[in-house]
């Protein structure tokens, strides 16, 4: 399973720790590279827009209209921060996915399938909301917890079921981003072992009868792959910009 194992390419220490340039900050610099190529090529700001400023738009657009459906018109602040989020995400996916596997030694690397990465994003998202929260609200935030018509008798219950529900956000954010792309990876990797060791199995019947099928099949799984990428990361963006929106407007 070369496409998980991070790999040094350039060996690094700082007092002792490991700073190690790895496949893992290569792809993420591969990743930054091509989000700011998107962005520039589609930024022309040409009277007719072609497909690129469109493509631009559209996705710029499509955050921003999310932002204010969730949030309202004050959503407008944290577009730049989730539309960040979202286009890692999604260009770090697609890149796991690029056939860089053809060529002898090298293979792709998938940034969102370790789960290191994943936590980081998710605590960025979950941090901002705690900020924007405390500095918004200051200690009414924590009111936060107790939802409109909760009952007296059940307020013993109710906010540590909302605290508990709160405080596993940033876990569930990072989970759900990680096991994605993780097993769909693992099960393309499997799928492709079978295509591979039925072709050069020395029993003849093997080929049609299982390289085939797994073939075949994998073609499936690597579609469906490709838009599990596009909803992870859209999944990613709306839970922030819900996050966001009860750290902005409470209940």
């Amino acid at each position: 399973m070369h496409q998980f194992q991070i790999e040094p390419l350039a060996k690094l220490d700082l007092f002792g720790y490991d700073i190690s340039f790895t496949n893992s900050s290569l792809f993420m610099l591969v990743v930054l590279a091509a989000i700011w190529v998107f962005m520039a090529g589609g930024m022309k700001r040409e009277l007719v827009p072609g497909r690129w400023q469109m493509a631009v738009e559209g996705v710029t657009g499509f955050i921003n209209n999310m932002m204010s459906s969730s949030i309202g018109p004050e959503g407008k602040k944290y577009v730049p921060l989730v539309f960040s989020l979202f286009m890692f995400i999604l260009f770090a996916n697609f890149m796991g996915m690029m056939p860089i596997g053809i060529v002898p030694g090298a293979h792709a690397f998938t940034v969102t399938s370790h789960l290191t990465v994943t936590a980081v994003l998710a605590v960025l998202s979950f941090g901002t909301v705690l900020v924007v929260g405390l500095w918004k609200h200051g200690l009414h935030f924590f009111s936060l917890f107790v939802p409109h018509g909760t009952p007296w008798w059940l307020l013993w219950l109710i906010p540590l079921i909302e605290l508990f529900s709160f405080l596993i956000r940033p876990f569930s954010l990072a989970l759900r981003l990680f096991v994605a792309m993780t097993a769909g990876h693992v099960l393309m990797k499997v799928l492709a072992g079978f295509v591979i060791n039925g072709l050069n199995a020395e029993a003849l019947w093997v080929a049609p009868l299982v390289a085939l099928p797994s073939f075949i099949l994998m073609i499936g799984i690597t579609l469906l792959e490709l838009l599990v990428c596009a909803i992870q990361a859209y999944v990613f963006a709306l839970l922030t910009s819900l996050y966001i929106n009860d750290a902005v407007n409470l209940h």
